[in-house]
């Protein structure tokens, strides 16, 4: 009887500790987290505004956290490779993804991806977000988006567009702007958006829906000129330059954001923590002020409301991949 009694105690005991080692391990890893790099996966090539956001991002968490975050470009097939890297991942909050619209749309662009869109990851924090811009080479005679429609409706299929490749939200940009304003053009895809731009700034092609955190600089020094901007308002880095809808195309949006996803499994208390340290770094004076310069603005959501959005981002540019064909 003693033997029973104690075998059951020991039964007891042992679900116990196994029931205090499930609940404090998670604390333990967020009480001494990080404690060693982190990885930031930027699923695209450098130059791009993915790069740029992450980048700056990257610096100023390492700054909150005491330990280098490290951007890690992982570039190919539309965000696709990068994002599978940080899925496969181990979810102990050493390693995150820089996710962008690209992430929204990227399962209608593909008809399989290796990871699951919905399942892969936990949303952890939305950075900011900024327009597109519609910019030509000095040498196209368009000075204005409705020039530059009636150039291409005189020259179906012989203006240039450059993208930071098939299935790049400079490509969906695109296309949403040729559907709205019943136009042709040759879409050129390019290995991401630097090397695109640098060819419209160089004259081997001629239009491009680029970033304007990304564009700003070439616009400024005169190598592009500016049409228009994709917002429904007028952008304070180009405060002169009109919105493509009010411009001609009249509802035309299609505005890029960036944010923080984490691998599914993520302790919760790693997620939290990374979640407070993203709105007081979006918060900031700093971060305002530097997004704003280059055309775009600081955006806070909590973590719920952020997957809801890239939810409704998902069904918005899942119909414009279905009508662009």
């Amino acid at each position: 009887m003693q033997k029973r009694q104690r075998g059951q105690l020991q039964l007891r005991l042992f679900i116990f500790f196994a029931l205090c080692a499930m609940v404090w391990t998670p604390m333990t890893q967020a009480q001494s987290y990080p404690n060693k790099p982190i990885r930031l996966v930027i699923p695209f090539p450098p130059g791009g505004s993915n790069d740029v956001v992450g980048r700056m991002f990257g610096a100023q968490l390492s700054e909150r956290l005491g330990q280098q975050v490290v951007a890690e470009n992982r570039g190919g097939a539309g965000s696709i490779i990068g994002t599978e890297a940080a899925a496969k991942s181990a979810p102990d909050g050493y390693t995150l993804l820089l996710a962008s619209i690209a992430y929204a749309f990227a399962p209608a662009m593909y008809k399989t991806v290796p990871y699951d869109p919905v399942k892969a990851f936990v949303p952890v924090g939305i950075i900011g977000s900024g327009p597109v811009v519609l910019v030509v080479h000095p040498s196209i005679p368009a000075n204005s988006v409705k020039e530059l429609i009636d150039l291409a409706r005189k020259k179906p299929g012989e203006l240039r567009l450059a993208s930071a490749g098939i299935g790049s939200f400079q490509h969906l940009a695109g296309e949403l702007f040729r559907l709205q304003s019943n136009i042709k053009w040759l879409h050129i895809p390019y290995k991401g958006g630097g090397p695109a731009m640098a060819d419209v700034a160089g004259g081997h092609a001629d239009v491009m829906m680029s970033s304007l955190i990304q564009t700003t600089p070439q616009i400024r020094g005169g190598r592009l000129l500016a049409l228009g901007v994709s917002g429904l308002k007028r952008s304070a880095a180009l405060p002169e330059t009109p919105t493509i809808a009010e411009a001609a195309v009249p509802g035309y949006d299609a505005t890029n954001w960036w944010g923080v996803l984490a691998p599914t499994g993520t302790p919760q208390p790693i997620v939290d923590r990374l979640y407070k340290d993203i709105s007081v770094i979006v918060g900031s004076a700093e971060t305002k002020k530097r997004l704003e310069a280059e055309g775009a603005e600081a955006v806070q959501m909590t973590p719920a409301e952020f997957g809801k959005f890239i939810l409704a981002e998902s069904v918005k540019w899942s119909r414009v991949v279905k009508e662009a064909g």
